[in-house]
């Protein structure tokens, strides 16, 4: 997000829409320092204003610490979370290979654009996740209970 709004196109786009000054209002939820609501536990949003772009700056520029041990994000659950993600895609589509055949094969293409649903940051991902997860379990069981390609033809 850092990057988005700081590589000069998303002022360019304002300026495009909007005449004279423009005051920005950004509402975020740090992850290392947003508290959390009591009563959801999901992280609260605040307001911060203008000053914010400089920070995000910063951050788009210690974009190459991303990945790495000195990433400052990188330890946060949600951060850990999408890394086993990462290598549980790959593994679900390794599974699906040695028995990809063309009666499966749409519910091989479903399985594998799942990960696209998968958005948002905090509760709302974790919604999404799960909203996938569902979906996947479904469509493992479509692939899974295709009849073979010789059963099709016979008919």
């Amino acid at each position: 997000m850092a990057r988005l709004h700081t590589d000069g196109t998303f002022a360019r786009r304002l300026a495009e829409r909007f005449e004279g000054p423009v005051k920005l209002e950004f509402h975020l939820a740090p992850p290392l320092f947003a508290e959390r609501d009591p009563a959801t536990g999901h992280l609260k949003k605040r307001s911060y204003g203008p000053s914010m772009r400089h920070a995000l700056g910063v951050l788009a520029r210690l974009r190459f610490l991303r990945g790495t041990v000195l990433d400052p994000f990188g330890h946060t659950a949600e951060r850990k979370r999408e890394r086993a993600l990462i290598e549980e895609y790959r593994m679900l589509i390794e599974g699906l290979l040695p028995a990809l055949t063309a009666t499966n094969h749409d519910a091989a293409v479903a399985l594998a654009k799942l990960p696209e649903r998968i958005r948002g940051y905090g509760h709302i991902k974790d919604a999404s996740l799960a909203a996938a997860r569902v979906e996947q379990e479904k469509l493992l069981a479509a692939f899974r209970s295709a009849p073979p390609p010789h059963a099709i033809a016979a008919e």
